[in-house]
């Protein structure tokens, strides 16, 4: 469920993003990006949640299936996607913490408005929340292809568990 619902809710992100780019200052990227804060928010908070979840499950995940290139590359793949679904959204808080507008999520102020901006804190994300933005758009690209791949060349088990769980386990969800 969170795999899925974080597929939904990085989907929106970039559709923001796009439409910032390619529509700018129209009313649809207006409202589109109105929610790319409490998006990117909700996301460092589930991606938080999901690793707790997944370090608990250690003990419980499949191997990564194919030659041990393979399983290497999945394993290094994975550790980059969660390390940069934690630092993206992480130097945002960071700039808006530092910036003096403040960050309202849902309507809530988490940071208050005021102050002047604070370079120390701003400055990072200026230069990597975009550029690793784009990084780990290319990444979940990738993690999309390889999924296919796995589901319609190589034909293993792999895109099955992703797109229906586990089939039994003293884990899943589905002996719940």
């Amino acid at each position: 469920m969170l795999h899925w619902s974080m597929a939904l809710l990085f989907t929106w992100q970039f559709t923001t993003v796009v439409l910032s780019a390619l529509a700018h200052d129209t009313a649809v990227e207006r409202f589109f990006w109105g929610t790319h804060y409490s998006v990117g928010f909700t996301l460092w908070a589930l991606v938080l949640l999901r690793a707790v979840w997944g370090l608990s499950q250690l003990k419980h995940r499949p191997p990564h299936e194919g030659s041990r290139l393979l399983q290497r590359a999945a394993t290094l793949g994975h550790l980059a996607l969660y390390l940069l679904m934690v630092i993206v959204p992480s130097l945002a808080i960071l700039r808006a913490a530092g910036n003096g507008r403040g960050l309202r999520v849902y309507g809530i102020q988490l940071v208050a408005p005021g102050g002047e901006a604070n370079p120390a804190l701003t400055a990072p994300a200026n230069l990597l929340h975009g550029f690793l933005g784009w990084t780990l758009f290319v990444l979940i690209a990738g993690h999309i292809a390889m999924a296919l791949w796995h589901g319609l060349v190589r034909r293993d088990a792999t895109l099955r568990r992703m797109t229906r769980g586990p089939e039994r386990g003293p884990r899943s969800l589905r002996s719940v």
